[in-house]
């Protein structure tokens, strides 16, 4: 990695305005992406844990060049970018949050990932791969120069393996007004998990459920479905906000120095972002 920013210069707290509504494109068609979009991403973290001590966990030098990365590459595409300070366990932590110009500010959609690791290894597949894989959906949005229906929200948080207190953190942040304004939250807990062979669906708002379902289902891959719990899209469900995500399960390596680049399936990884890019581009297409 090259000389390191310092986050000291940047962080403020999220402001609460929202870009005013652009209009939509009617051509809402899904892009697909391959793995050589994504796994990039996954290399990039590896080398930020190596470089930073074998991991990414809330309050190193690890997370922040984390975040480092993903901001440089949101600003580079167009995106407003904020970044949201909590504390926890006596260190600062921080939440990315970038907003994609255009949509209807009454009604977002809001997708996020977690960012950190666990202390005891760089965290790829959980969650290097959930996060890369939503990078690579928000690089899209901008790719295609997509003005929604919706607004579209992303964010990457910290300290989830602290427990989601990085989510948390910002939900309660959030005025009663701009929490009824997020239609639905999307999340992605390790997307690349290695001998994957079933898809867990987050069965709480019926449209994203069914959208993720219907992907699934139209490639032959089969579903389980699963309550809200176990990751960041508890932090909204327990305001009220409807939820949906998917995850592909554990692996030999979790929470294991072996969490490395390797442990993730390049193959899973792609059709899991492909995955929520499909979902992102029906739910932003409809109010």
């Amino acid at each position: 990695m090259t000389a390191v920013l310092s986050l000291c210069t940047v962080l403020v707290v999220v402001p609460l305005g929202i870009p005013a509504v652009a209009e939509p494109h009617t051509n809402l068609t899904p892009p697909v992406v391959t793995a050589d979009q994504v796994m990039p991403h996954l290399t990039a973290l590896q080398r930020i844990a190596d470089h930073d001590g074998g991991n990414r966990a809330h309050g190193t030098q690890g997370y922040r060049d984390s975040v480092v990365y993903v901001k440089a590459a949101l600003d580079k595409a167009g995106f407003r970018t904020t970044l949201h300070r909590f504390t926890h366990d006596g260190s600062a932590g921080y939440n990315l949050v970038a907003d994609w110009p255009g949509g209807d500010a009454r009604h977002i959609v809001f997708a996020g990932a977690h960012l950190d690791s666990v202390e005891t290894g760089p965290g790829i597949n959980d969650n290097g791969s959930g996060s890369a894989a939503l990078l690579a959906t928000a690089l899209e949005v901008a790719k295609t120069g997509m003005t929604p229906q919706r607004h579209l929200r992303f964010a990457w948080w910290g300290a989830e393996e602290a427990g989601m207190v990085g989510s948390a953190a910002y939900v309660r942040d959030l005025s009663a007004v701009e929490r009824d304004q997020i239609d639905v939250y999307l999340n992605m807990d390790m997307a690349g998990t290695k001998g994957n062979r079933t898809w867990l669906v987050v069965e709480d708002d019926p449209a994203a459920a069914e959208a993720f379902n219907e992907y699934f289902a139209a490639r032959n891959l089969p579903t389980f479905g699963i309550g809200i719990g176990g990751s960041d899209h508890v932090s909204f469900g327990d305001a009220g906000i409807p939820v949906g995500g998917f995850a592909t399960g554990l692996d030999d390596c979790y929470h294991e120095v072996c969490d490395r680049v390797e442990n993730v399936d390049p193959t899973t990884e792609t059709t899991s972002t492909n995955a929520f890019i499909n979902t992102v581009w029906q739910l932003a297409g409809h109010r």
